[in-house]
């Protein structure tokens, strides 16, 4: 068996290895006259090179010299340098044992350093075993062992040692935060605890597997199968606050691990280490269980409401001939009204001439029951579905506790007075009920007769409770995403204490008066400018029509050259199937180690089975039939990678592996310096399978199905994508790429379309110093909002709305800094706060200071899409290459007719990670070889001009073979470690 280890080469390297550099060579490696003279005294000059060299790597970094180890050769050069000495001469020095040995000896009295001792060894585990309680990482645990022989002046242990004393300390480290988790439980605790990975008859599996295979289409039983889980989870009795026993970074990792482990496999763990994962998997799936449920329940009424909405249009569209002929009666009769009056005859004889009196009197009955069903309010409809939401609402309210920000919350009373009405199981709602949380229009239709609609009040209870729910004034005990506001941003004494050393590191000051006292300057010197021009026709491709401003839409600039650089190009790149395309990139970047294993932190062994794994995900084929078409591969060593090395962080990493690399290339350089990028989402249609699960956008069809949103620099790196609902407003989501990605990007200008801007977005990215420039439509009916009255800008008056309103922006400026802060140092994801902010109906102070500072925000930039043609062209180009960019993952994501077939988010949040990878991959292998034929080319003589060179992108695949059987590990034949271009045949003669 390969022998565990703690770190990487890279890390080996950077950790115990000798630099090499310039500066790490001054730092280390200058000689002190003492140590010269040291040296000197030796009698031959390979002596005196040799003794000054272990000197050197006794001080840094703190071992002896190995036997037969040659230091690198700048290292060695730069020492003789000082000396005055032939580096040449250390190789004779390196074959006399005895003489370093001597000198070894004869340099620790001179450091004052000595060989390590049993009480070094137990310090420097002791330090490992510190590291290790917070983290599995190899590198800082290694740290710590490293810096406690230095503390202790001792020298450090050959690397093997080092690393062996560091896995010990990793494991004790484990050991103890499971026995943590485990003291003070029961024995009938205990064999709950195992009898979680017995086969349970009643269910035919697993009480475990049962617990991770919830159902997730919202649905009344699916709702009531959370619950019964959520309730036998609750029957262990395991305390939620074991987890605070431990460090957070140690508690996560078991979670991971238990998560990822299959019952089979926890069942194989040893006694302490299984119980644990199963202790730590009840808390989370208690908390995970408790948001499903929410979530679900919050879908359902949401789609209660919906329907009721649908069925309204319904009867409409059904009474439409009814009330045509109704119409048609109506008309008629004001005909001979007026005929009546006209001739001065009885009216009643007229209209029983001319109608029929008894025709009138047969449509009365129909004409009042159209009166009365004119309107139906959605609450009633919705009352018409109360049998199945009563399946459920009951055990709801009775299995959770709600707590409100409110003091004496009426819904809190409604809620008790509905739980008690089902304790007693009494039908009908008492005289006084609380209905503070109602509408007036649902109090009218409650109380509209003198018995109480039970039905009415109930459902209109539920769907306050929702609302509630959705905007964080209702917080639900036991749940992680439904909790107070404050407890998911970063503590108020770590924010004070911040931004009273002034390093809170947002993009506007810390003093609300000087921030509007400068905007203020700004917004009025700005419109005054926007005005004088637009009256005078100096806006390039605006106009002022009738008070109106007008944007023209700018024209394209893209020379018709590079369409034919483009296929030219493109017809010359090598033909490639992708598994090696993907092992060529991982050759270049890496990327594949960074799914390194959950448990002992190694990269994995298999690269094909890795590579295999992705593809899997990224075609939407899935382990096993990419297993059964890839040659070589089984199901069984895929699946193993999709277990234990497959994470969202594993898949961040890889990705920044690629970006990084690709953004670094020169030929990228011309795209974008990586500062500005911009994201959209992509629909995918579900299947049959994922369709109940999935959500309804009329905007792309009638099917369901999710979308994934993506984040892209302008280089066409990508950097981050999560699927969401294709309902969910895109909104939200705008900043957590930005903030959720392992890449050395540093984005500062960032696009969107219209679906992407709100009004609280463009106040987050303000305080977050970042430039948010979206693409919004109708833009001329957007209000432009200051600090002085309409009249003061008479030219743009009709564009100025509400003012805006300074006070309210002040008094929360604390609190829009706590909240920028908590985002920034990624206490929590923005969407998080931005849904709960949208979703009230009655928004919090805080919202509305946030809108306040929002549309001061948006209103300078949009003075600025007025004025700067150039700012147009960015933003326009920057969608371009996400809409390109759909193209070709549309190309990649084919298996399946390219419909979402999984249930979860969380699995298809895997997909839409596999599918980012392998398009960034295609993405740099593209960009290699369209650098290497434009290089091919201007060796013929070819001038090729940056400005037309840069419209050509690296988004095509029809070089690239995605279908068939998949061969993996295959020998390419390279050139200079390259595939050769394919050339049209006078150019290839010539080359």
């Amino acid at each position: 068996m390969t022998r565990r280890k703690l770190l990487s080469p890279e890390e080996r390297q950077a950790l115990l290895g000798i630099p090499d550099d310039e500066a790490s060579l001054i730092r280390h490696y200058t000689l002190s006259p003492q140590d010269r003279l040291q040296a000197e005294v030796r009698r031959r000059s390979h002596n005196q090179l040799g003794y000054a060299v272990q000197l050197c790597l006794m001080r840094y970094p703190g071992r002896i010299l190995g036997v037969d180890e040659s230091p690198p050769a700048a290292m060695v050069a730069y020492v003789a340098e000082q000396l005055e000495v032939d580096p040449g001469v250390f190789a004779l020095y390196s074959r006399r044992y005895h003489t370093r040995f001597d000198h070894s000896r004869r340099l620790t009295q001179y450091l004052g350093v000595r060989t390590a001792t049993r009480e070094d060894r137990r310090a420097a585990l002791i330090a490992a075993i510190n590291a290790a309680m917070a983290t599995d990482q190899g590198l800082p645990i290694a740290t710590a062992v490293v810096n406690a022989f230095r503390e202790r002046g001792a020298l450090l242990l050959p690397v093997g040692a080092l690393e062996m004393i560091g896995i010990a300390g990793r494991a004790i480290a484990r050991q103890r935060a499971e026995a943590a988790l485990l003291e003070g439980l029961s024995a009938d605790q205990l064999d709950n605890l195992d009898a979680l990975l017995t086969v349970d008859p009643a269910i035919q599996q697993t009480r475990f597997s049962w617990l991770h295979t919830a159902p997730d289409a919202p649905g009344a039983d699916n709702l009531i199968g959370l619950m019964d889980r959520l309730a036998f989870v609750r029957s262990i009795a395991i305390d939620p606050q074991r987890r605070e026993r431990i460090h957070p970074d140690r508690w996560i990792q078991i979670v991971r691990e238990g998560d990822a482990a299959p019952a089979w496999l926890v069942a194989d763990f040893n006694a302490k280490r299984r119980r644990a994962t199963l202790v730590a998997q009840l808390i989370t799936l208690g908390e995970r269980l408790t948001d499903e449920a929410i979530t679900m329940f919050n879908k359902l009424i949401g789609r209660l409401f919906a329907r009721a909405n649908t069925r309204r249009k319904q009867r409409y569209a059904d009474t439409r001939q009814e009330t045509t002929k109704v119409l048609r009666l109506f008309r008629d009769t004001l005909r001979a009204l007026v005929v009546a009056n006209d001739t001065g005859r009885n009216a009643i004889d007229v209209l029983d001439d001319e109608i029929g009196w008894h025709r009138l009197l047969e449509a009365k009955p129909g004409v009042e029951a159209m009166v009365q069903d004119a309107d139906p309010d959605p609450l009633v409809l919705a009352a018409e579905r109360y049998g199945p939401v009563r399946k459920y609402a009951a055990r709801f309210l009775e299995m959770f506790t709600f707590h409100s920000s409110r003091r004496h919350d009426p819904l809190l009373a409604a809620i008790g007075t509905l739980k008690s009405l089902d304790a007693a199981r009494r039908r009908t709602l008492p005289e006084q009920v609380p209905v503070g949380h109602l509408t007036a229009q649902a109090r009218k239709l409650i109380f509209a007769d003198p018995k109480p609609d039970r039905r009415l009040y109930e459902i209109a209870t539920l769907a306050a409770l929702r609302d509630r729910l959705r905007s964080g004034d209702i917080w639900v005990e036991g749940s992680r995403s439904f909790r107070p506001m404050d407890e998911q941003l970063m503590p108020k004494p770590a924010f004070a204490a911040l931004k009273a050393a002034d390093e809170l590191g947002l993009g506007v000051q810390g003093d609300a008066v000087a921030y509007l006292s400068e905007a203020r300057q700004t917004l009025d010197f700005s419109l005054k400018r926007l005005a004088y021009r637009a009256r005078n026709g100096k806006l390039e491709g605006v106009r002022l029509e009738t008070g109106q401003l007008v944007v023209t839409p700018l024209p394209g600039d893209v020379p018709a050259a590079a369409e034919e650089l483009k296929w030219e190009l493109g017809d010359m790149y090598p033909l490639v199937e992708v598994p090696d395309l993907l092992t060529e990139v991982h050759a270049w970047t890496g990327f594949a180690d960074q799914f390194t294993h959950i448990r002992t932190q190694e990269s994995p062994g298999n690269i094909p089975a890795m590579l295999a794994g992705v593809l899997a995900d990224a075609t939407n084929l899935g382990a096993k039939r990419m297993a059964a078409a890839s040659k070589g591969i089984s199901a069984r060593e895929i699946a193993w990678k999709r277990i234990f090395h497959t994470r969202p962080e594993t898949y961040k990493l890889a990705q920044a592996c690629i970006t990084d690399r690709h953004s670094q290339h020169p030929h990228a350089l011309l795209w974008g310096d990586g500062s500005t990028a911009s994201s959209d989402g992509q629909f995918f249609q579900a299947s049959d399978r994922a369709g109940p699960r999935s959500d309804i956008n009329l905007h792309y069809g009638s099917e369901p199905g999710s979308k994934f949103y993506s984040h892209l620099s302008d280089q066409y790196g990508y950097f981050s994508i999560l699927p969401i609902s294709a309902t969910e407003s895109e909104a939200p989501y705008v900043l957590d790429g930005l903030f959720d990605h392992e890449t050395a990007l540093d984005i500062q200008e960032h696009f969107t379309d219209t679906g992407g801007a709100s009004d609280h977005v463009f106040g987050l990215f303000a305080l977050t110093g970042r430039r948010f420039a979206p693409r919004l439509r109708n833009l001329k009916d957007r209000k432009l909002h200051t600090f002085e009255k309409p009249e003061t800008y008479p030219a743009l008056q009709e564009h100025i709305g509400v003012p805006i309103n300074t006070s309210l922006i002040m008094e929360y400026w604390d609190d829009l800094l706590h909240l920028a802060a908590s985002i920034q140092t990624r206490t929590v994801a923005p969407s998080t706060i931005l849904k709960r902010l949208a979703a009230s109906r009655n928004p919090s102070q805080l919202a509305r200071a946030l809108r306040e500072l929002g549309r001061l925000e948006r209103t300078l930039f949009m003075i600025e899409w007025y004025s700067d043609p150039a700012l147009r062209r960015r933003c326009q180009a920057g969608l371009n290459k996400g809409e390109a960019a759909h193209k070709l993952k549309r190309a990649v994501f084919f298996h399946e007719r390219g419909e979402v077939r999984d249930r979860s988010f969380e699995s298809q949040a895997f997909r839409a990670s596999g599918l980012n990878l392998v398009v960034s991959a295609i993405v740099h292998w593209n960009t290699v070889y369209l650098g290497r034929a434009v290089d091919h080319l201007r060796r013929q003589g070819r001038i090729i001009r940056p400005e037309v060179l840069k419209h050509v992108s690296p988004l095509s695949w029809e070089h690239i073979n995605l279908t068939g059987t998949y061969a993996w590990g295959e020998q390419p034949s390279l050139v200079d470690g390259f595939r050769p271009l394919r050339l049209p045949q006078p150019l290839a003669r010539a080359a």
